[in-house]
């Protein structure tokens, strides 16, 4: 996929993060119907990160805390956190004016 298009499909995608970055939702991507892995790279290769997950609440009983630390083991993260700035494009090749000296101006 193309970096621009990536760009704009997260950036449609996302909401205001507490960090003050962006958030995506990974079921929103899956729902897009885009190729998940070239857009997990790419937010990876834009400083994003997968949020982190809450710490699992330890039920009761003999064998509570292996059951839940066991089943978010191999889950994917729900959400990818990108920090600010990361959606803004960046600017092409700086154009610069050329001052010309008097006398090099054509009359």
């Amino acid at each position: 996929m193309d970096d621009d298009v990536i760009r704009a499909m997260v950036a449609r995608l996302s909401r205001r993060h507490s960090s003050g970055g962006r958030v995506v939702e990974r079921a929103a991507l899956l729902a897009e119907g885009a190729d998940l892995e070239s857009v997990v790279r790419w937010i990876v290769a834009h400083d994003g990160q997968p949020e982190a997950r809450a710490p699992a609440r330890v039920t009761g009983g003999l064998h509570g805390a292996r059951l839940t630390t066991s089943a978010d083991a191999g889950r994917a993260p729900a959400r990818y956190v990108l920090p600010a700035g990361a959606l803004v494009a960046p600017a092409s090749a700086p154009q610069f004016a050329v001052a010309l000296h008097p006398a090099q101006r054509a009359g």
